[in-house]
């Protein structure tokens, strides 16, 4: 059964609605059409920016009708990919530094493909602490402390209470949905 944009938003984005985690992503499987999934994401974008939340399609395969949609809290975003570090860190893996966060998120979307593994830097843009993002790297996703949201290298108790507090936040919030609280009612302000 096909899961509705309304649902896999809530299931998949809870953290980043209650503006606890700056971003996340879900893969989006319809038969809706290009257009009306294109539109859908617009008129997300449309309704959530008043919290300062975002919606944007960032790599589809219109043959297999999958989409990647990123759903980020703007200005979160934006501070931490205008990080020193983090900046250093995407040059030297090839992006062109830009304070425009919308030509990083093409940038991104360039070295996505569906078909494959994810560009590891992927988690700097899902919020991920930098330092464990560039450790999973080196390390090829082994030797790390605690497996949580993320697989953490450097503070395994503070990922643990993150993924705690993500999950419970995510349960809370897909129970509200299926009880018929609107999504409106779920997203806390920026």
């Amino acid at each position: 059964m096909e899961q509705t944009w309304e649902s896999a938003l809530v299931t998949y984005c809870a953290p980043t609605l209650a503006g606890v985690k700056p971003a996340n992503l879900f893969l989006y499987r319809t038969r809706e059409g290009h257009q009306r999934v294109h539109e859908t994401a617009e008129q997300w974008t449309r309704v959530l920016a008043p919290y300062g939340i975002s919606v944007s399609i960032i790599k589809e395969c219109k043959c297999r009708e999958s989409y990647l949609i990123y759903v980020y809290r703007t200005a979160w975003m934006e501070r931490i990919l205008s990080e020193h570090m983090t900046v250093s860190f995407l040059k030297g893996l090839g992006y062109v530094p830009s304070r425009d966060f919308g030509a990083l998120l093409r940038q991104l979307s360039d070295r996505l493909c569906l078909e494959r593994e994810f560009p590891h830097e992927i988690g700097v843009f899902l919020g991920y602490p930098l330092f464990d993002v560039v450790s999973f790297m080196e390390n090829e996703g082994r030797n790390y402390a605690f497996c949580g949201y993320w697989k953490a290298y450097d503070d395994p108790d503070g990922a643990r209470r993150r993924s705690e507090q993500y999950r419970k936040c995510t349960s809370i919030y897909k129970n509200m949905f299926q009880n018929g609280t609107p999504i409106l009612r779920l997203v806390v302000a920026a």
